[in-house]
């Protein structure tokens, strides 16, 4: 019996061994901060342990970061479900009836810093359930703070010649264009073609670390964006008069509050001072430094690309109505 036992042992152990590694991933093997390689777009994830549970939070192509609805590890896979909330209005008249419908992501191990993903998303006219799959890879940790006093910077760089869209273009030609110079100004204005809202505008050019500065001038009620590499946007909004959170002017939209509300009224030319250099950004608006070299966890809502390692171009957001920039100026930082 004892020589049976041992060759069962000896053929269990054969057969743990050749498990892989990925069907024994406790949450240790997901927690950190992911970058979602979303169909078209971006997305952004993090998981943390908390005492006695999992936690996350994520962002889904555009929009803010929000907390899951919950999210576990089954086996080799992590799950993620993110509420979404669905309004259907009675054809009766009556109180609309308010669904509450999951989106479910089910992420996989494939090796150390990538996992393998499959969104499944019901529509939300219950026909059926969309289905996207993507990659998500470990976003590497945020070096330190740079010294801002010791950068060295190269020869500056305009990037609008106050005439023409020279150096641009837009992004979604079939949304229309409304951005064209006017006076001096790089200005969009959806009427101009029958339109609330036109396509975003990027420069051809794609750059790395800089000092990037300009002035801003949003209407009432308006709102725009300017992203940095196409991927962290810096809040342009008429949000004069309100404290500040991480969706006022000049904030780093969703993620970063500015500790100051020094933000013009309406209608008004603003200045703007942005500083990107190894993840940390510094926003200076009106003279006054509201965002103070903080360190950028991920992308924002809306970026063109989850990967904050490569090179990109500075966005302008124009499908959120009219806004005008000038004096439009980048100056890179070099290593």
């Amino acid at each position: 019996m004892s020589s049976v036992r041992q060759r069962l042992r000896r053929f269990g152990w054969i057969l743990l061994a050749a498990v892989p590694l990925s069907a024994w991933a406790g949450p240790e093997a997901f927690l950190g901060r992911w970058a979602l390689n979303l169909p078209g777009g971006a997305g952004w994830l993090e998981v943390e342990q908390r005492p006695g549970y999992l936690d996350a939070n994520i962002l889904w192509y555009g929009g803010s970061v929000v907390p899951v609805s919950n999210v576990y590890v089954d086996g080799d896979t992590l799950l993620v479900e993110q509420g979404m909330r669905a309004e259907h209005r009675n054809e009766d008249g009556g109180e609309p009836r308010i669904l509450n419908r999951v989106r479910r992501i089910e992420m996989r191990p494939d090796g150390e810093d990538t996992l393998q993903c499959t969104a499944s998303t019901p529509r939300f006219d219950g026909t059926g359930v969309d289905r996207e799959s993507f990659t998500a890879t470990r976003i590497p940790p945020i070096p330190p703070a740079p010294d801002l006093g010791q950068l060295q910077f190269g020869e500056p760089i305009r990037l609008f010649n106050d005439k023409d869209l020279s150096g641009w273009e837009v992004t979604s030609p079939g949304a229309g264009n409304g951005w064209s110079a006017q006076d001096g100004a790089l200005a969009n204005d959806p009427a101009s073609i029958g339109r609330e809202h036109t396509s975003n505008l990027r420069t051809t050019d794609a750059f790395e670390d800089f000092r990037l500065t300009m002035d801003v001038n949003i209407p009432s009620g308006s709102n725009s964006g300017v992203y940095l590499r196409g991927i962290y946007e810096v809040q342009i909004h008429d949000s004069h008069g309100q404290n500040p959170n991480s969706h006022t002017m000049g904030s780093i939209y969703s993620r970063i509050a500015p500790t100051v509300a020094a933000e013009k009224p309406a209608g008004e030319w603003q200045t703007l001072e942005m500083t990107l250099c190894k993840r940390h950004v510094t926003v200076v608006l009106n003279g006054q430094t509201i965002i103070d070299n903080q360190p950028l966890y991920g992308v924002t809502g809306g970026a063109m690309w989850a990967d904050e390692s490569r090179p990109g171009p500075i966005l302008l957001q124009g499908d959120h109505g009219p806004v005008a920039y000038r004096n439009i100026v980048l100056t890179p930082i070099l290593e």
